[in-house]
């Protein structure tokens, strides 16, 4: 759970510190530093996916599960209820709503590729790489927040604790089917979900990335039933 403690407290500091700073803050040093996270989560992917596929016994697996996933993530567009979720409570003139804020902090932290492999790697591998990278990158986004939304913007860590804990737990369940193989698979997904991000934040694309969240779960339960 350290990598879960590390990535609250990350929230804590980054909202006390822009709830302190306030209009004080310079939007374009939070956006320079946003865009420098971007790089890292790029990086990292590229890494994990070229680490990865060379060692992968099933190379179709990754190309099937991120069609049938992205696919079924249209479907049932998450990506769509997200945003549409977000609006949901933004005030009409435009001014900053602590709720809207929380929302979008809350949804921004805990769905995606990080927090969701990030607890389970710290779990059966003792590999916090994610989780700290997470924290990083929620820290300084807090910091933004905390300097639009205020102090209350920290309420968010709340949600993060429960959610990454819930799935760090949950992990020890599914400890028995996470050979080497499995995870050299999720790990090629979630490499491929993570350049996404990263071109996401600097503006290079704009896909959908949520929408491809179920290629990580076809991914694993492939794995589980037929990758043995």
């Amino acid at each position: 759970m350290q990598g879960t403690i590390v990535n609250v407290c990350s929230i804590l500091i980054g909202s006390l510190i822009g709830g302190l700073l306030g209009k004080k803050l310079n939007q374009h040093y939070g956006q320079v530093a946003i865009q420098c996270m971007g790089i890292v989560a790029l990086s990292l992917g590229m890494t994990w996916v070229t680490q990865n596929i060379p060692n992968s016994t099933k190379p179709l697996l990754f190309i099937i599960s991120l069609v049938v996933g992205t696919l079924l993530g249209e479907v049932l567009q998450i990506d769509q209820r997200v945003e549409k979720l977000q609006v949901k409570f933004q005030k009409e003139d435009g001014a900053p709503n602590l709720i809207q804020g929380l929302t979008t902090a809350v949804l921004l932290f805990c769905i995606g590729t990080f927090s969701i492999l990030g607890p389970i790697n710290a779990a059966l591998n003792q590999d916090y790489t994610l989780l700290y990278t997470n924290a990083l990158l929620d820290g300084i986004t807090c910091i933004i927040f905390g300097a639009s939304y205020g102090f209350g913007i920290a309420l968010s860590a709340v949600f993060l604790f429960v959610w990454q804990g819930s799935i760090y737990f949950l992990a020890q369940y599914i400890e028995p089917y996470m050979t080497t193989a499995t995870f050299t698979e999720l790990n090629i997904i979630g490499g491929i979900l993570i350049v996404i991000t990263g071109m996401n934040i600097l503006g290079i694309t704009k896909i959908r990335t949520l929408n491809s969240l179920p290629s990580i779960f076809i991914s694993l339960l492939y794995m589980i039933l037929f990758g043995a």
